[in-house]
C-alpha cells in the first residue's frame, strides 16, 4: 500500500504543478503533504510565503458520479455563506484550490459527539438551509440511487441476497412518510461524513467538499450527521433542539429517522459502485451501511 501511495503522489506532481500554476504566478511549493480521503488525491501546499493551501486533483472514476459544474456552484455558496474556506479555483474538471483551514485539530467521531460541536454543527446546516438560495444543483436520492444500480450492474458487482426485500421496504416508508407531506428542498451538503468536517485551531468548525451537495429535504443533513457521528439518542436531541431553537416534534423525529435509512440506502449503492476502483475497503464500507440500514428499518418500525 505504501507503494501505491507514492507511486500516486509522484503522477499527481505534474497536475499539482500545473494547478498551481493557474492560480499564482510562481506554481513552486516548500512543502506538500498528501491529505486523507475516500476518492480524490488531496494535499496541503505551503507556499515560499508561509501561506497554506488545499489543493484537490479529483480520483479515478469520480467523472461518472460527480457533476463538477454542480459541485463549484455549491461549493462558492458554502464559501458565501462562511461554511467553507476561501475557493482560490474551480476548474471544469474537478480540480481546485482553497485556502487552507488554519491548525485543524484531530477530527473523529468522538468530538462530533461534544455538545458544543453539535451545536456549531446545528448552526451550519440552518444557515445553509435557510439561505433562501437555489442552486438549481438536483439531488433526486431515489433518481441517484438507480444510477448507481446501473453503475454496480455494469461493474458486474454482486447486489446483497435481500436487496430487493429491503428496497421495497425502504420505498414503502418513504411513501407512508410523503402521505403527510413532502419537505422543502432546500440547498445541503448531503455528506456530512467525518471527513467533511474541519476543526480549526481557534475552535471554529467548517464543513468541506461538496460533491455531493444539492436540493434537497434538509432532514437529510441532520440525519447523516447523525449517522456518521454514531449518535445515541441524547445527542440526536440535541442537535434537534439546537437546529430547530426548541424540542423537536414528534412528526419531526420521525421524518428524522426516516431520512437515516435515505442516507445509508443512497450511500451502500455508491460504495458498491467503488469497488471496481477501491476492493475490499469499498465492499466493507457498504457492507457496514447496509446492516445499519436494515437495524434502523426496525427501529423506525418500532416508532409505530
Amino acid at each position: 500500500m505504501a507503494e501505491l501511495v507514492r507511486e500516486i503522489e509522484e503522477a499527481d506532481i505534474p497536475q499539482l504543478h500545473d494547478l498551481m500554476g493557474i492560480v499564482f504566478d510562481d506554481p513552486d511549493w516548500t512543502a506538500i503533504e498528501r491529505l486523507g480521503g475516500m476518492t480524490n488525491h488531496s494535499y496541503k501546499v505551503t507556499r515560499a510565503d508561509g501561506q497554506e493551501y488545499l489543493a484537490r486533483i479529483p480520483g479515478d472514476g469520480t467523472e461518472e458520479l460527480i457533476n463538477r459544474a454542480d459541485e463549484r456552484k455549491s461549493t462558492e455558496l458554502a464559501c458565501e455563506l462562511d461554511i467553507d474556506s476561501e475557493l482560490l479555483y474551480f476548474g471544469d474538471d474537478g480540480r481546485k484550490v482553497m485556502r487552507f483551514i488554519a491548525d485543524p485539530q484531530p477530527m473523529t467521531e468522538e468530538v462530533m459527539r461534544r455538545p458544543d460541536i453539535i451545536g456549531q454543527a446545528a448552526a451550519i446546516f440552518r444557515r445553509l438551509h435557510t439561505c433562501g438560495k437555489d442552486t438549481g444543483v438536483r439531488f433526486e436520492v431515489f433518481e441517484m440511487a438507480e444510477l448507481y444500480e446501473k453503475i454496480i450492474r455494469d461493474g458486474g458487482v454482486a447486489f446483497y441476497d435481500d436487496y430487493d426485500e429491503v428496497k421495497a421496504t425502504v420505498m414503502a416508508i418513504k411513501s407512508a412518510v410523503d402521505a403527510d407531506g413532502q419537505a422543502p428542498k432546500v440547498p445541503c451538503h448531503n455528506d456530512s461524513l467525518v471527513g467533511n468536517w474541519v476543526l480549526g485551531g481557534d475552535g471554529r468548525l467548517w464543513l468541506i467538499d461538496w460533491e455531493y451537495s444539492g436540493m434537497n429535504e434538509a432532514m437529510w443533513d441532520l440525519s447523516c450527521v447523525s449517522i456518521e457521528m454514531d449518535y445515541d439518542g441524547t445527542c440526536d436531541d440535541l442537535l434537534l433542539s439546537e437546529y430547530y431553537g426548541r424540542p423537536a416534534t414528534v412528526g419531526q423525529k420521525k421524518r428524522f429517522v426516516a431520512a437515516k435509512l435515505y442516507v445509508d440506502y443512497l450511500w451502500t449503492l455508491w460504495g458498491l459502485t467503488r469497488v471496481p476502483f477501491d476492493g475490499d475497503f469499498m465492499q466493507e464500507y457498504a457492507d457496514g451501511r447496509y446492516e445499519r440500514l436494515k437495524r434502523n428499518i426496525e427501529a423506525y418500525k418500532e416508532l409505530g
